[in-house]
């Protein structure tokens, strides 16, 4: 994917940088571990530390020191996440400052010029944002009003001139409605001309991942094969691998980084809870095949027992290790894809990862769907339900 601040590989995950930083790392460390695509967050950057400053600075590239790909939210997820902050309008998005109480309107036109201002290479429209748990016609409303806000951002983006190194993304809303998702992703592929990929929104809400993959599986399905496909909100290793295999391209969350942040340190064998006093006279690296530099400097699960969750040194250890793992677990698909060995990555990732505890059932049957049967000449048991290996981390 050539964008204006060079190219990068898909599919890739996307740490996440809220604030202009990512939790705990400098730029530098950042670029080391090969990562080429962040996120930054337009809701927050717009209030602090605000436009004025980001335009002085030459944008937000400049102001954070990075000089890779960047991605811009286009503040729609904070309909959400700050519900009790916010009204919806047809005009746009009126919030209440959760600093100082001022009222602000965010318009689709509003969103893109705060994102031009911040210089994104990829910015997002503004969508109406509600929870995937949420049914009844507020669904259809949301992914309506998605659709038009959608003909005002590609409106306004095209009338600002930066169509050339600022790309646009649609997102697809509907909830878990089959049918609104099919409404939305036929109103948004007639307009592709003026959008450059498109991200899947609504889902990582708590909905249940059988009904979740198969909204992705709908949506990359139907999706232009000639524009990336985002989908948003993505971080469990297994979620990715199977959004890859369904077509996904490009997936973000915070997950490791705040995962990082609570001790635990993701492995191609699952989560190691370093808090644990089993790991507390384990004198071996998180994985001695990793080559992040928490690993490759040969730092130990005893010593990160010792001081997690009470050094910050701690936390940046393990976010360092956890980035290197999720783009690990990227990069091997893109090579496995490249090599022509995809379901042979996926057997033998899932064998390792979840060989011990079962696979969780959602998995073998989203994988199926694209001729990848997990359990052939294998006698591995099946999880039902959401079968999260995250949900072992603390045994």
């Amino acid at each position: 994917m050539k964008l204006a601040h060079g190219v990068t590989m898909l599919p890739t995950f996307m740490p996440v940088a809220t604030q202009a930083a990512i939790k705990g790392l400098t730029p530098e460390q950042v670029e080391s571990l090969g990562v080429s695509l962040i996120l930054n967050n337009t809701y927050h950057l717009n209030l602090r530390p605000g436009l004025k400053v980001l335009s002085e600075a030459g944008g937000a590239h400049k102001f954070q020191g990075w000089d890779h790909n960047l991605l811009t939210d286009s503040g729609g997820f904070q309909l959400v996440s700050l519900s009790k902050f916010s009204t919806i309008t047809e005009e746009g998005a009126l919030f209440e400052s959760p600093f100082t109480g001022e009222p602000t309107m965010l318009t689709p036109e509003e969103s893109i010029s705060i994102q031009h201002t911040i210089g994104a290479d990829i910015i997002m429209q503004l969508d109406d944002v509600v929870s995937s748990l949420t049914v009844g016609p507020r669904v259809g409303e949301a992914m309506e009003r998605t659709v038009r806000w959608l003909d005002r951002c590609i409106a306004h983006h095209e009338r600002s001139g930066k169509k050339d190194t600022q790309s646009l993304f649609a997102i697809v809303q509907g909830g878990l409605d089959h049918e609104l998702r099919d409404r939305c992703l036929d109103e948004m592929i007639k307009r592709k001309d003026g959008i450059a990929g498109f991200a899947i929104g609504g889902l990582s809400g708590g909905e249940e991942k059988d009904v979740f993959w198969r909204i992705i599986n709908q949506c990359a399905e139907k999706l232009p094969e000639d524009r990336p496909r985002y989908s948003m909100g993505i971080g469990f290793a297994e979620d990715l691998l199977v959004c890859v295999a369904l077509g996904i391209d490009m997936a973000d969350c915070v997950f490791p980084t705040r995962t990082a942040r609570f001790g635990v340190a993701l492995t191609h064998r699952g989560p190691l809870n370093l808090r644990l006093s089993k790991h507390a006279k384990e004198f071996i690296p998180i994985d001695e095949t990793c080559p992040c530099p928490t690993c490759k400097d040969g730092t130990s699960r005893a010593m990160l027992h010792h001081i997690v969750t009470h050094e910050t040194a701690a936390a940046h250890a393990l976010t360092l290790h956890n980035i290197t793992f999720e783009a690990q677990v990227m990069g091997r698909a893109r090579s496995a894809i490249m090599n022509g060995t995809f379901p042979d990555y996926l057997r033998s990732f899932f064998a390792e990862y979840f060989g011990d505890v079962g696979y969780p059932e959602w998995c073998v049957n989203a994988l199926r769907t694209v001729g990848v049967d997990l359990l052939e000449g294998k006698n591995v048991s099946v999880i039902p339900g959401q079968g999260a290996k995250w949900e072992y981390a603390a045994s």
